[in-house]
């Protein structure tokens, strides 16, 4: 019989000295009560190392996996390379178009990740057309797009298979944000590698004021940003 995994997940921490005992008291109580925890991006407030050394110090001493993505916070000021490398000394895992197997109780744990990008959704998407600096935004959803799918194939074979966001691959968990910024938030063409492949779970962050759940066919989709759910970590069990 396959094991119960209990999976903890936050997005947009926006972490910063003022917060540090919040984020520390958090971590320490999540990571006594979970087999994996997964943070879906903006994990900084402004993407600086000195931010991102608050989350660090609060993952040193977690004994579970940690794992994920940037979001556009943690790119703002261009420290994003530092950002993941003093996540990476604390231990965490960070995924950049890439994919990680873990081996969690006896159970392989396939996990793909990839920031994501902006486009839109079907009815009012950016095209592969027109002006070059449009058409480099289209660009850079493609690679996002395609290193998703490079990352669900390679984790085909595990027995639990999670794909970790920051931007939206669907409408249904931007409900709440005013329609005008969907296109902001977030790309329906990141769903059809997810509709291909049916993870057992995905999990994104960045619409502050969205909507919790939401499904792609029939797998489960989650807007874990702490704004939305009122907690600092969610936990599903796999």
């Amino acid at each position: 019989m396959t094991a119960t995994i209990r999976v903890a997940a936050a997005g947009d921490i926006h972490a910063g000295e003022p917060l540090r005992q919040r984020i520390e008291r958090a971590f320490r109580e999540i990571g006594q009560e979970v087999d994996l925890i997964l943070l879906a991006g903006d994990l900084t407030t402004h993407g600086l190392p000195e931010q991102a050394e608050v989350l660090a110090d609060a993952c040193r001493e977690i004994q579970v996996p940690i794992v994920a993505v940037l979001g556009n916070h943690d790119h703002h000021s261009g420290h994003s390379d530092e950002v993941k490398d003093t996540l990476e000394s604390a231990g965490v895992i960070v995924l950049e178009r890439s994919h990680v197997i873990l081996e969690i109780g006896g159970v392989e744990v396939g996990i793909a990740g990839t920031k994501g990008f902006v486009g839109g959704f079907p009815g009012a998407e950016i095209a592969d057309f027109g002006e070059p600096a449009l058409r480099q935004v289209y660009g850079e959803t493609t690679l996002e797009v395609e290193a998703l799918e490079r990352g669900l194939e390679e984790i085909a074979g595990c027995h639990k298979t999670i794909v970790l966001l920051h931007y939206a691959p669907l409408q249904d968990t931007l409900v709440g944000e005013p329609e005008t910024i969907w296109a902001f938030l977030g790309s329906g063409r990141l769903a059809g590698p997810i509709g291909a492949h049916r993870p057992d779970l995905v999990v994104h962050g960045h619409a502050h004021h969205g909507t919790a759940h939401g499904s792609i066919g029939e797998v489960p989709v989650h807007n874990v940003a702490i704004q939305v759910t009122g907690q600092d970590f969610v936990v599903f069990e796999l």
